[in-house]
């Protein structure tokens, strides 16, 4: 946007008088604009440096004081009380005596610095300044009062990667530029929270719908399993029952088969010992009493032997009975299932592998929130940056015509100031010199001669529209120094 232009309070210099200065035997002039004119060496720029030296107490010359003299003067008045009467002494110490309304100025060079801008003793230098030097001049005009306490109010704090020896609105462009902090540490915290959001989509999607974590984190599968293998057990015993009784009746075979083989060996015994002892009897005559009796002895023991293995086979018998019974009362009871209880406690263990991720993906989520939070402080900031500049111009004093700033980038008529023309770019040149709101309204131009005459034309009319008095130099090829009032 533009704004309006604003005059400043004008101080104009009313009196010039130069003696035995640089190569200037004596000079002097009113208020009027002038061109000096003539060859090298006739004193135009001696004038002009004069001016200079009495303004800044400085010259790029080594001799100030004209050759052959001891003493060289220019005294400077202007139409509101003004004397500057500067002297340099050769043999003595250089006088200086800067007045106002016939009163001493305490501090007379910071006085003078403030009166007048450096341009002013050479505005044309403007025009060769790099842009970004250029740049921050043109944003140097725009007066707006602030300090660090202003930019603690508008950012909470002073960021610490700007140079704060600038223009505010340079300040304000560094402080939203994308090289800035705030731009950059929001580009990390939104690539951050991008790349949590990721994480915790991954993990959303590998976590059951409805999931509660409180509920699975408190739940406990150790009771489910309790009864799992008490179940198990109890079917253990079932299943040996059922399958010792139905072995019972094997095992009471075999028990019956034990018997028989033992009977049919003490027969096959008796037998065999029946025929040793007859042959024995046949041979041994002598001992056919005392085998007759153990013969009538034989038919006892087979019984006592007999009745041992029916006593053995009945205990067996009773003890295989007393089991079965025992197995009778668990093999009618049915075996348990436990696959239900299984899946319940498969299901826990689950849910709750699921905690752990679960808790990341929340812990992802306090930082996505925190990193959001702090984003939008940044864009707050970032914005704040790009939005004051206009504040701030609607409120400034604006002191170039056509003067907008985009970008932190100044724009005279909507362009930057390499796209102006040569005139311009002149017509700025003397805008931004004459800044000062109680300066010196004077223009010091050296070597016109190098403009083209419609540039020259354009530059001294730009003086005088803006009621400025100038003294501009132009080298010609005549030999007396000429002074031509514009």
């Amino acid at each position: 946007m533009f704004f309006e232009y604003k005059e400043k309070i004008e101080m104009r210099v009313t009196k010039i008088k130069i003696k035995n200065l640089f190569g200037i035997k004596e000079y002097e002039a009113d208020g009027k604009s002038v061109e000096l004119s003539g060859k090298n060496g006739t004193g135009k720029t001696s004038v002009i440096d004069a001016i200079r030296y009495a303004l800044t107490n400085k010259s790029s010359r080594d001799y100030i004081v004209r050759n052959g003299e001891n003493e060289g003067e220019i005294i400077i008045e202007t139409d509101n009380g003004l004397r500057i009467n500067r002297k340099e002494r050769l043999t003595q110490a250089s006088y200086k005596s800067v007045k106002s309304n016939g009163k001493e100025v305490p501090s007379p060079e910071s006085f003078l610095r403030d009166i007048f801008t450096p341009l002013q003793l050479n505005p044309v230098e403007f025009a060769g300044m790099d842009k970004k030097k250029q740049n921050a001049m043109i944003l140097d005009l725009i007066e707006f009062a602030w300090d660090m306490n202003t930019i603690k109010d508008w950012f909470g704090e002073i960021p610490d990667w700007v140079s704060y020896d600038q223009n505010i609105l340079a300040i304000l462009d560094d402080i939203q530029s994308e090289k800035g902090k705030y731009f950059q540490r929001r580009q990390d915290v939104n690539r951050d929270i991008r790349n949590k959001n990721a994480f915790i989509e991954e993990i959303a999607s590998s976590i059951p719908g409805g999931y509660m974590v409180d509920e699975w984190e408190s739940a406990s599968a150790g009771e489910l399993y309790r009864q799992i293998e008490t179940i198990r057990h109890q079917n253990g015993l079932i299943e040996k029952a059922k399958a010792f009784i139905q072995s019972s009746d094997n095992k009471i075979r075999g028990l019956q088969a034990e018997k028989e083989i033992a009977i049919t060996a003490i027969e096959r015994e008796t037998a065999n010992r029946e025929s040793s002892l007859n042959k024995a009897i046949v041979q041994l005559e002598e001992q056919i009493k005392a085998h007759k009796q153990e013969l009538a002895n034989l038919s006892e023991k087979k019984q006592d032997k007999i009745a041992l293995e029916e006593e053995k086979y009945n205990a067996n018998v009773a003890k295989l009975t007393a089991n079965l019974a025992e197995y009778e009362e668990l093999a009618n009871q049915e075996i348990k299932s436990v696959d239900e209880l299984s899946k319940q406690a498969e299901h826990i263990e689950e849910m709750k592998g699921h905690i752990n991720e679960y808790r990341r993906m929340e812990s992802l989520q306090n930082e996505v929130e925190n990193l959001q939070q702090e984003s939008e402080e940044l864009t707050q900031k970032i914005t704040k940056a790009r939005t004051l500049p206009g504040e701030i111009l609607q409120t400034s004093n604006i002191p170039v015509q056509g003067l907008s700033v985009k970008d932190g980038v100044p724009l005279i008529n909507g362009l930057p100031i390499s796209n102006l023309s040569e005139g311009e770019k002149l017509d700025l040149c003397i805008d931004v010199a004459i800044q000062k709101p109680n300066g010196l309204q004077i223009i010091l131009i050296d070597g016109v001669e190098k403009m083209a005459t419609e540039l020259r034309e354009r530059l001294y009319k730009k003086c005088k529209d803006k009621e400025l008095q100038f003294i501009a130099t132009r080298t010609t090829d005549s030999d007396d120094l000429t002074v031509v009032e514009l």
